[in-house]
């Protein structure tokens, strides 16, 4: 395998499958649309999970740095019903097998395990298209072209180069996120801080879910879930923060007071983000020369495994590549045959886990699910 393998996009699969293909001598290069790592937020907590996560970062030589990453205490997860009552406690003691870490450190960690210039930034894509013999051409907004014996697509929800091979687009999945940050919240929020503890908590309700992380700093971090039509979202001003905050928090009216001050007090305007997915069973005929990872092969409604199974995505991918480096072919066949039961699984329990909380009582329903059970998806 003499030719660079071309991957586009800096995310948490893409660069973990070029770490995998430098490890073993194979050259990659990275297109990522970005202008630079620091570009924009690169998201909240994430539960690396020791069945997939964990098992692709150490098939990429990185576990060791990614215990340097951990925050002690963050397994910690606590249900919670609407007026603040704790149904769950499940405290961490250390040995759960899902750390958390923040997903901008991970993925700086990923940047930093690789050679220079391997991420080529402000590279958008703008067209690619199939030439002969299973090569492809991608064309970026500045006018250069690369032709490619493998391409990669990691370029997530709205992929460029998912329509080589699918005709698939994301659908609005009837419901939304909207995220807001407290700061210093131990001093400055005391009361939300409090409801929130150590790690993570959920509060599910029938029309409306609050979920928060505390992340490095004494940051917490909300994710209010709302399954509403999207003309319903259009018509809240959420750069306006104090209206935004206040129309969100009235479909918590009766909520714990600390539960509904993680919208109000929020330090910043907050972020909508409307949720899309692919078909649950999503997969595509072999195309030579080219496959998909992460969420520009299987955009689900989220449940905690999506960065886990796209870090496992990478690691496959990767080792599929360096097993067979004279049959390309081969390499990508082994690799989706794996990735799309796999995904379409993981789809499937999101599906059903959005659906509890949806449901009648879903606070004392998710309790009972995970008693006993591992700690709440991130």
């Amino acid at each position: 395998m003499h030719d660079p393998i071309t991957i586009i996009g800096a995310g948490l699969g893409g660069l973990l499958l070029a770490r995998v293909l430098h490890l073993h001598g194979i050259v990659a290069v990275v297109y990522e649309a970005e202008s630079s790592p620091s570009a924009r937020s690169q998201g909240g907590m994430l539960d690396i999970h020791a069945e997939n996560g964990q098992v692709a970062l150490r098939a990429a030589g990185l576990l060791d740095a990614f215990q340097d990453l951990i925050l002690p205490g963050r397994q910690a997860s606590y249900v919670l019903d609407y007026d603040g009552t704790v149904l769950l406690d499940q405290s961490d003691d250390g040995a759960g097998g899902r750390p958390e870490v923040q997903r901008g450190e991970l993925r700086q960690m990923l940047l930093d395990s690789l050679p220079a210039g391997t991420v080529q930034w402000g590279q958008k894509v703008t067209a690619v298209r199939s030439l002969d013999a299973g090569r492809h051409e991608v064309t970026f907004a500045d006018g250069m072209t690369v032709a490619t014996r493998v391409l990669v697509g990691a370029d997530g929800a709205w992929s460029r180069v998912r329509p080589l091979l699918s005709e698939a687009t994301p659908a609005y999945a009837g419901l939304a996120y909207i995220e807001t940050w407290l700061f210093d919240a131990a001093i400055r929020h005391p009361a939300s801080a409090a409801l929130v503890g150590n790690g993570a908590m959920i509060a599910p309700g029938q029309h409306g879910t609050i979920a928060a992380h505390r992340e490095r700093g004494e940051t917490l971090h909300t994710y209010v879930m709302l399954t509403r039509p999207e003309a319903w979202f259009a018509a809240i001003d959420f750069s306006d923060a104090g209206a935004g905050c206040a129309r969100v928090a009235q479909e918590f009216a009766g909520w714990a007071p600390a539960l509904k001050a993680l919208i109000t007090d929020s330090d910043t305007p907050p972020l909508f983000r409307p949720i899309y997915a692919l078909p649950a069973e999503h997969r595509w005929a072999r195309v030579p020369g080219v496959t998909l990872l992460g969420d520009a092969a299987h955009l689900a409604m989220p449940n905690g495994e999506g960065a886990n199974l796209a870090l496992l995505d990478g690691a496959e991918l990767g080792l599929a590549l360096v097993a067979h480096r004279d049959d390309v072919e081969a390499a990508l066949a082994a690799y989706e045959q794996a990735m799309f039961p796999r995904s379409a699984a993981a789809a499937a329990e999101g599906a059903a886990l959005h659906a509890l909380l949806g449901g009648a009582a879903p606070a004392v329903a998710l309790a009972a699910m995970l008693q006993g059970q591992a700690p709440l998806p991130g």
